[in-house]
């Protein structure tokens, strides 16, 4: 039998603008609502973003996160996961933060700078709710996401050792394995670990079946059996990926960080609707899903009571 399998939700991520959908969570009582409703249908970690509430633009700062933190982990046992890949253009110590400030037992961790290229999603509007909005998507057509050798140190050091938390190691292509392999080496990444697969963001590697199955075949060759893997892919690739992932014994995730829809065309009305269609597909497919408390025992978790919120 193939283990349950650990659905993540990323409810509204630093990518997706307010005029590309009404139901991406913006405010901390949206955010805060969203990731309870997750919890309700089976995701078992929630990765989450903040975001001004006047306007939607990413946020890094920690007092906007301690407005949704401790308000979701009073009403559900998810797992919190707290990004440090922040919103594109901040700063290492930006996006450290809040995580620094939560010690969450998750954070996210980028493996490895890349040419994050989301200004193509400009040409679909004519018509913004805020100003900043198309300009934020142009200026990734002449912008790289440093995640170099030594931002990913510090952040293990200043976060890892020093909290406990650990990674949702976030690989975009098959030179971030080797990145996270010299970490291990390296005696800074210690198993169990979680690989995030990340599939069909320009820059990255594209969302082709054939390279996720060479990904999970590296992963393997690398790592053994020291590691979690799960598999999230933008778009139209969502479900068909995150299927895909559940099929080959992984784990996967979902979210309006990664998809605003449920269906061709369909706009996605809440981050629970995709934790429920995907939830149903893993069912009928013949595995069952993982609930909080397995999430953290195969994890090596250290527990939502030592989190600072």
């Amino acid at each position: 039998m193939s283990k349950p399998v650990i659905i993540t939700c990323a409810v509204t991520g630093g990518i997706h603008t307010p005029t590309m959908s009404p139901y991406l969570p913006i405010t901390p009582d949206e955010i805060a609502r969203a990731a309870v409703g997750a919890a309700e249908v089976g995701a078992s970690i929630i990765h989450l973003h903040a975001r001004r509430p006047e306007n939607g633009r990413p946020d890094y700062r920690p007092e906007t996160f301690m407005q949704f933190l401790p308000v979701i982990k009073d009403q559900c046992d998810a797992v919190i996961n707290v990004s440090t890949g922040g919103g594109l253009g901040m700063t290492i110590d930006e996006r450290l933060a809040a995580a620094l400030e939560a010690s969450p037992e998750m954070a996210s961790l980028n493996m490895g700078s890349l040419n994050f290229g989301i200004f193509p999603m400009a040409q679909k509007y004519s018509e913004w709710k805020y100003d900043w909005e198309p300009e934020f998507l142009e200026m990734t057509r002449d912008f790289i996401f440093p995640n170099t050798f030594k931002t990913i140190e510090y952040a293990l050091r200043k976060l890892g050792d020093a909290h406990g938390t650990r990674f949702e190691f976030e690989c975009y292509d098959l030179g971030h394995l080797y990145n996270l392999a010299y970490f291990v080496d390296a005696g800074l990444v210690k198993p169990p670990f979680f690989i995030q697969m990340i599939y069909g963001i320009l820059g990255g590697a594209g969302a082709d079946p054939d390279n996720f199955a060479h990904m999970h075949s590296v992963a393997h060759k690398l790592f053994g059996d020291d590691f979690e893997f799960s598999v999230l892919a933008a778009g139209r690739h969502q479900m068909p990926f995150a299927a895909q992932s559940a099929s080959m014994g992984g784990n996967l995730r979902v979210g309006l960080e990664d998809s605003l829809y449920i269906g061709r065309g369909e706009l996605a009305t809440s981050n629970a609707e995709q934790v429920s269609k995907i939830r149903g597909i893993i069912e009928a497919l013949g595995h069952t899903v993982a609930t909080p408390a397995e999430a953290r025992a195969r994890l090596a978790l250290k527990g939502a009571d030592n989190v600072n919120f």
